[in-house]
């Protein structure tokens, strides 16, 4: 992992403008790598609302028009991009995915959400990602000249083994897109940031949209980072706005070293 790695967290707004939305997020990564940062990450569902009512017909294909600006920004701009989320379109089938470009806006990384948010209770609320969704069937991990990186999705966090996977494999620092409601927000979203870093010791980050009241999702927002050891870096409110966060290799290096979780582990026994 390089010595110091500043990364831009961008919780950007989200309106049922494709075109709008892809703006507002360009003028926050150029913000953040005119700030210094070389790690650039952006929501889950950013480019249309987190609604099943829009994903299909928000859904593109790999290389098409959201793809293509994320491509080209992170290589004009020389700096990493975690590419939040959005709906792609494969064969018929549309999946929430994460795209990752280096600094020459090379793919690098590609998630799909494996864990599909589906609730449906008597009488209360119904929300069925996988009415439109397929769910992607692996963990996600690339290597950076900032150090090894994992991706995972929103409702991925709730499952402890992805995590533990992409650390055994190496993983350093995690980014998870996500859009908790709110109704989780407020009761597991810190909570389960840090218990993912303390778990695996990995820098953290979770990356929200704002919150629109207005619109047909209210995200707690709340985007955040967390340090192997569980502190929190940076919090946002509910608010637009980017925040940023250190990720140290001598901290990674000193948390593992003097608490060692991963070495400690008996695998034969669970």
């Amino acid at each position: 992992m390089k010595d110091i790695v500043k990364a831009g967290l961008c919780q950007v707004p989200v309106t049922d403008n494709k075109e709008k939305n892809i703006e507002e997020a360009g003028k926050m990564i150029r913000e953040a790598a005119a700030n210094g940062a070389e790690l650039i990450a952006l929501p889950e569902i950013w480019n249309c609302p987190y609604s099943t009512d829009y994903f299909e017909e928000y859904s593109e294909p790999e290389g098409a028009g959201t793809y293509s600006f994320l491509s080209e920004t992170a290589k004009e701009l020389g700096v990493y991009i975690v590419g939040g989320s959005i709906p792609e379109n494969e064969d018929g089938r549309v999946y929430n995915t994460s795209y990752s470009f280096d600094r020459a806006g090379k793919l690098i990384g590609k998630h799909r959400k494996a864990h599909l948010f589906d609730i449906d209770v008597e009488g209360g609320i119904r929300f069925m990602e996988s009415d439109v969704f397929t769910a992607g069937d692996s963990t996600t991990v690339f290597d950076t000249d900032l150090g090894k990186i994992g991706v995972a999705i929103c409702f991925d966090v709730r499952f402890p083994e992805p995590f533990r996977k992409m650390a055994l494999e190496g993983a350093e620092m995690i980014i998870l897109p996500a859009a908790f409601n709110m109704t989780t927000g407020p009761a597991h979203w810190e909570i389960s940031m840090r218990t993912r870093a303390m778990d695996n010791q990995v820098f953290f980050a979770a990356v929200s949209p704002a919150r629109d009241m207005e619109g047909p999702y209210q995200a707690w927002g709340h985007t955040c980072a967390v340090s192997p050891w569980g502190d929190v870096l940076t919090m946002a409110d509910e608010k637009p706005q980017i925040v940023y966060a250190e990720f140290s290799a001598a901290r990674l290096k000193e948390v593992r070293e003097q608490f060692p979780l991963l070495k400690s582990r008996r695998p034969e026994i669970y």
